[in-house]
């Protein structure tokens, strides 16, 4: 007989790690339009943005990118290239049809430092910043607004706790 094991014990790596997932991987209800949720009897969503940014991808992949070797015929035509194999070592042949790649690259970039990537603190001193420049009353305004919101969210100990400047 075998004295089986129940439970293993051996861990080669063990760290206590703890991550928050970036926001565009958090779920959050979206709001579907009415004729939609008239067709599908939902009125909101519950997905991750992550999902929408990979439908946008996903659509310029297979509508848009095809078109990148048609772009680089048109380059070669412009400059009367017969192939890029002699001004682009190791390209030609198999390597042409990697210019939808080349072209969803240079999308994917774009789209994720324009749309997904946040700094947060870059954020904030942009924002900051920004309300320096507004006039004393539309300062006051957000100062308002913002008590308000923290006192709401019992950020604040009390209604008092930040007492608004001058009143207008």
């Amino acid at each position: 007989c075998v004295a089986l094991q129940e439970k293993i014990t051996f861990v080669p790596f063990r760290w206590d790690l703890h991550c928050d997932p970036n926001i565009v991987f958090t779920p959050r209800p979206y709001r579907l339009p009415a004729r939609l949720a008239d067709m599908a009897g939902l009125s909101e969503l519950v997905i991750t943005p992550m999902l929408g940014h990979a439908i946008v991808l996903g659509f310029f992949a297979a509508i848009i990118a095809p078109f990148g070797g048609f772009f680089a015929s048109g380059v070669k035509r412009a400059f009367k290239i017969k192939d890029f194999g002699g001004s682009i070592p190791g390209h030609g042949g198999l390597t042409d049809r990697f210019d939808c790649q080349i072209l969803m690259g240079i999308f994917t970039y774009i789209y994720y430092n324009s749309f997904v990537y946040t700094d947060r603190q870059e954020a904030v001193e942009s924002i900051l910043s920004s309300i320096a420049t507004l006039s004393l009353q539309d300062q006051l305004k957000i100062y308002r607004r913002l008590h308000d919101n923290l006192v709401r969210r019992h950020a604040l100990g009390s209604a008092r706790a930040m007492p608004y400047a001058a009143e207008m």
